[in-house]
């Protein structure tokens, strides 16, 4: 949780399609029953690798982790859904935003956003080394 004030909470993009679902497992858990940040932090990294890969098309490498923010914790049993956006393409990197959102308690639907991040790809040629992203 941040020091900041809560905004009130924002519909989830329905408009959209999530880059990744899934549901975490009592595997992922710590003692408590809540789900490990760095589980979370890898899933948001694949969602977010996914549309940097489609945009490079191609390999691309996670370069820097600007921003992450754990707005709620996520239980066992919450269906995330990952929303990615790039915010940003430069001429070997790309900026994405992942929205988590959870869908808790089927008897009484509930959805919250618990996360959001703000991670930097670089496209990477066969030997690993930056190459341009290409243009449309």
């Amino acid at each position: 949780m941040s020091g900041e004030p809560e905004r009130p909470a924002q519909p989830p993009p329905r408009e959209r399609q999530p880059a990744l679902r899934v549901v975490p497992l009592p595997a992922d858990a710590n003692a408590n029953g809540d789900i490990f940040g760095g589980w979370i932090m890898s899933q948001v990294d694949l969602a977010g690798g996914t549309v940097a890969g489609r945009i490079a098309r191609g390999r691309v490498a996670t370069v820097a982790v600007k921003e992450f923010v754990f707005k709620q914790p996520v239980q066992i049993g919450d269906l995330l859904s990952f929303y990615a956006e790039a915010v940003r393409i430069g001429r070997t990197s790309i900026t994405v935003q992942v929205e988590v959102w959870a869908e808790r308690r089927p008897e009484n639907l509930e959805t919250v956003k618990v996360t959001e991040a703000t991670l930097t790809y670089v496209a990477i040629d066969h030997e690993g080394r930056p190459r341009p992203v290409p243009r449309a």
